[in-house]
């Protein structure tokens, strides 16, 4: 897929990355994380190999790792700024203005689940932590179909079946910030552009 034009190299940033989250991740002391005690609290809570449910996979773990590692402690190094530095550049070449970050998962692997990690951490940081431009309690989701939106209502925290408290993913002492959450689950459909037929 490269030209002379653009060249791909995937490889070598996210194993930079990779390589950074799992010196973090063998850090013993929870002090020495530089994260929220909300944030170090949730990671206790899916590293623990006593976890009370359905243990999140190291995979799904690691995911979330990834982001918060980004968010929380990259900045703080400078390793961690060079690569937030270089993630910027290729923002700004894709999609001005508008910073994202993603994270691959194969088939099976349950992104959902990972999904709902990552909104807890985000809201139970943004609602314990209301001045801080780091943390959202508002989500918008965009699903591909009908079907997967459907699925992806164990995102909301009044859902019977949520995934916050049914799998355990938050502590119950947690559970009533994930109330506090502001989700939307929507079709990309709404997004195209309707034809306007013209009537005569």
């Amino acid at each position: 897929l490269s030209t002379r034009q653009q060249q791909y190299d995937h490889n070598s940033i996210i194993n930079r990355v990779r390589g950074q989250v799992e010196q973090w991740r063998s850090l013993p002391k929870p002090g020495d994380w530089q994260v929220t005690p909300e944030t170090a609290r949730l990671l206790q809570h899916w590293r623990d190999p006593n976890f009370a449910g359905l243990r999140p996979f190291f995979c799904q773990v690691e995911a979330v790792e990834t982001a918060i590692w980004l968010t929380e402690v990259a900045p703080h190094w400078k390793v961690g700024k060079q690569i937030i530095d270089a993630l910027a550049s290729e923002n700004r070449d894709a999609n001005p203005e508008l910073f994202r970050l993603a994270l691959k998962l194969a088939t099976g692997a349950g992104k959902t689940t990972v999904m709902a990690m990552l909104m807890a951490w985000q809201t139970i940081n943004a609602v314990r932590r209301p001045g801080s431009k780091h943390f959202t309690r508002g989500f918008l989701i965009v699903a591909p179909g009908l079907t997967i939106k459907d699925r992806l209502r164990v995102l909301q925290p009044n859902d019977p079946d949520d995934y916050y408290s049914k799998r355990m993913l938050v502590p119950t002492d947690m559970l009533d910030d994930m109330g506090r959450a502001k989700i939307v689950i929507t079709n990309y459909h709404a997004f195209k552009r309707r034809e306007r037929i013209a009537l005569a």
